[in-house]
């Protein structure tokens, strides 16, 4: 991902939403976070490498283990080091109805020369909350059908730009797009399991998705892990939102171990992962809601 302003714009207090608090699905921190560990486990994760194939494997395994349908989409993505094969992961929920909310992250790491990056927090974090959050929407109803989609290829292999950046999420918006089957909403996480957690609005999501995220944090008591400030971040929901999709992103781009070796296990918390996939849970039926009176 890459932040394109410096400077955090202060808006000042939120007005969200009150009332009394009820009960969402379980999000399990503690599981997400020993899948974080075994996937940090598997070492460097960049795409098209061995360890990014045994992520996608284990990523499958688990899916499977709770009986829920996922399929690999292979592509080819022309990189800077060469043409390299990628794949993203997709597990499908289905719904009462056919349309589709999409929940993504990516799941690999930047590839580096000179340091070995095992990403516990970029790429490992979305990857674990994913797998959780997969379970844990299968365990209940819903309308809408979801798709969890593990993009593969997020990391720019030299230098951030629109061609060396975002190869799994850009193949899917355009494949989608061409098919005419791109879905009505998207949710993207990344960087989401820092065990000092700020989630700032991002300013190129769509507003009311923002919004309805930000209500959920406070209705569930999280609101000190969401802040009011803004800040622009390009990841995984651009091309959809270029595809005219609404789309929001949920990162917390204020981290020091960024894209270094120090990006490692101790930086990364259960709770800050069950923060994040509490709040996506309890926004996803007000989501429903606005697209069913669309």
């Amino acid at each position: 991902m890459r932040a394109r302003r410096a400077v955090l714009l202060a808006l000042g207090a939120l007005a969200l939403g009150a009332g009394p608090a009820r009960p969402a699905p379980p999000f399990d921190g503690a599981a997400a976070l020993r899948h974080l560990e075994r996937v940090v486990a598997l070492g460097p994760r960049p795409a098209g490498s061995p360890a990014s194939a045994r992520t996608r494997a284990y990523i499958l395994g688990e899916l499977r283990a709770s009986s829920i349908t996922a399929r690999v989409e292979p592509f080819e993505a022309e990189t800077p080091h060469g043409r390299l094969t990628m794949a993203n992961v997709v597990a499908v929920l289905p719904g009462r109805r056919p349309d589709v909310i999409l929940i993504g992250g990516h799941y690999d790491t930047k590839w580096f020369r000179d340091i070995r990056f095992v990403g516990a927090n970029d790429g490992g974090s979305s990857t674990a909350l994913l797998i959780e959050l997969a379970r844990a929407l299968a365990a209940r109803p819903h309308e809408f059908a979801y798709w969890i989609v593990w993009f593969d290829g997020e990391e720019a292999r030299e230098s951030w730009t629109a061609t060396d950046s975002l190869y799994g999420s850009r193949w899917m918006a355009a494949e989608l797009g061409r098919t005419g089957r791109l879905p009505r909403a998207v949710l993207v996480a990344d960087m989401i399991g820092d065990r000092d957690l700020g989630i700032r609005r991002e300013a190129l999501s769509t507003d009311w998705l923002t919004d309805l995220l930000w209500t959920a944090a406070a209705r569930r008591g999280f609101g000190a892990h969401f802040l009011p400030d803004t800040l622009a971040v390009e990841d995984d929901h651009a091309p959809f939102l270029r595809a005219g999709v609404p789309a929001a992103l949920l990162i917390d781009f204020e981290y020091p171990p960024w894209h270094t070796a120090a990006d490692t296990l101790d930086k990364v918390s259960a709770r800050s992962l069950e923060v994040v996939g509490s709040v996506l849970l309890e926004t996803l039926p007000a989501i429903e809601q606005r697209l069913l009176r669309k």
